[in-house]
């Protein structure tokens, strides 16, 4: 990643997110002063599920994998984070411990703001409330889509929704055509919440339809149309 440099909230790329973006210059100072700017390489966990809630994890780069343990073990990716997104709201909000953990994609750099001074904001700027249940909101609607599909749609046509949702999580506004993700297939078979053969396989007859190309870790999407027909499917 380079040299670390602590990212400055008044000159951050995402100051005008729907979050940040609801913050006093006086407010942003507070922030700044307290925080705590952290790099995370690759499989590295920001935060554990089960572990106490210290504050909130505000992502400044990179790609990140929200994910919950099931009953036996396997992992499931319940959302999916990138520069901007803001990480344990919920928790902070609701309970003691993480319901959840998060784990870098790629090489990041996350945030973290103390309990205490996120409060602080939450109770006094109503613009930054009423933002938060709005992104709270979003999050239960995504959720509860994402727990029909899984009850109710077959596995192709999951898979197919998973590669749209990672286009349109991680691509970038001056991305050009094709749109190619480095992603490993365990990762993916979570996503989707599939078994990695499975996945692998589905993979293939994609790439053998010219809906995708393949290389490694790789995936190169090439019919955005056709992958978002087989996705729709059931709805």
């Amino acid at each position: 990643m380079g040299k670390f440099i602590t990212p400055n909230c008044q000159e951050c790329p995402n100051r005008k997110g729907p979050l940040m973006g609801c913050c006093q210059l006086e407010e942003l100072d507070l922030i700044s002063s307290s925080k705590v700017s952290q790099s995370y390489q690759k499989g590295q966990r920001i935060f554990q599920e089960g572990s106490p809630v210290l504050g909130l994890h505000c992502v400044n780069q990179g790609k990140i994998k929200v994910t919950k343990a099931s009953g036996d073990g396997k992992e499931q990716i319940t959302q999916l984070a990138k520069g901007g997104d803001v990480l344990g709201f919920q928790a902070v909000l609701t309970e003691t411990r993480y319901t959840t953990s998060a784990v870098a994609m790629d090489d990041c750099v996350v945030c973290f703001i103390p309990r205490s001074d996120f409060f602080r904001v939450w109770q006094s700027n109503t613009q930054f409330s009423a933002s938060l249940m709005q992104i709270m909101a979003k999050a239960l609607g995504a959720a509860e889509v994402q727990m029909l599909h899984l009850a109710y749609k077959p596995v192709r046509e999951r898979l197919a929704g998973a590669l749209l949702l990672l286009a349109q999580t991680f691509r970038r506004d001056d991305d050009v055509e094709p749109f190619s993700i480095s992603i490993a297939r365990d990762d993916l078979a979570s996503l989707v919440g599939t078994a990695k053969e499975t996945a692998i396989r589905l993979l293939s007859e994609f790439k053998e339809a010219g809906l995708i190309a393949a290389r490694g870790s790789e995936i190169t999407i090439l019919n955005l149309r056709e992958l978002s027909q087989i996705a729709s499917r059931y709805d």
